[in-house]
């Protein structure tokens, strides 16, 4: 089967409803605890992949994962030099699929959830097409133009993950821009919104991240 996009379950904050994503010909990938978590509710991932240092009866939850994955690679906690969501992330890469969608990926951790979020610019160095959602933020990020679509998130922020992101215009905001200059530390991109079921946002410099939230 050919694979159009991979979504990864990764070990932070998952949610059943989160299971509505997969579509068919997802290449699905648990990271460490995704990876239970999707056994546990029926779903056989592809791979399973981690150090898996989160599971609460470790052997146990290792020999179903086993059983019910396709392919477990399993990494020494002390010696890899990545995080499991970015293990993921290169299985994903290295099978030169174009769209990526991971869950759980957000968290009490902020160290890994930063780190995680920035795997985004690594897509867009590969131009790859790569979000990150969880029960209350869809966060992407643009190197040239993006289309927010209304995915019933209220607030969309424009946060520039460069120190400055030059040539911003929106269209279809309740805030329009045109040629507008953002620069860290700056919130004046903060909670805009959509008038229509989709905007458009374009940039001519730098990397913009597109946070679409709620409360």
């Amino acid at each position: 089967m050919l694979m159009k996009r991979a979504i990864i379950f990764s070990g932070g904050q998952l949610h059943p409803d989160f299971l509505q994503q997969i579509q068919e010909d997802d290449l699905i990938i648990g990271a460490d605890r995704g990876a239970l978590f999707l056994i546990e509710h029926g779903i056989h991932p592809h791979v399973a992949v981690g150090d898996f240092d989160s599971l609460t009866d470790r052997e146990h939850d290792l020999e179903n994962i086993k059983a019910n994955s396709d392919q477990l690679i399993v990494y020494d906690s002390v010696e890899k030099d990545w995080s499991d969501t970015e293990a993921a992330f290169e299985i994903a890469m290295e099978r030169h699929i174009r769209d990526i969608l991971i869950l759980g990926a957000l968290g009490t951790r902020f160290d890994h959830t930063l780190a995680n979020v920035q795997l985004l610019v690594r897509a867009v160095q590969h131009q790859v097409s790569c979000s990150i959602m969880d029960m209350n933020n869809y966060i992407s990020l643009t190197s040239t133009q993006a289309v927010i679509e209304n995915r019933g998130f209220p607030y969309i922020s424009l946060l520039p993950i460069t120190s400055e992101v030059t040539g911003i215009n929106l269209t279809g905001f309740q805030y329009p821009l045109e040629k507008a200059t953002l620069r860290m530390g700056q919130s004046r991109g903060i909670s805009n919104h959509l008038i229509n079921e989709e905007g458009t946002v374009s940039i001519e410099g730098g990397l913009l991240l597109i946070i679409q939230s709620r409360d």
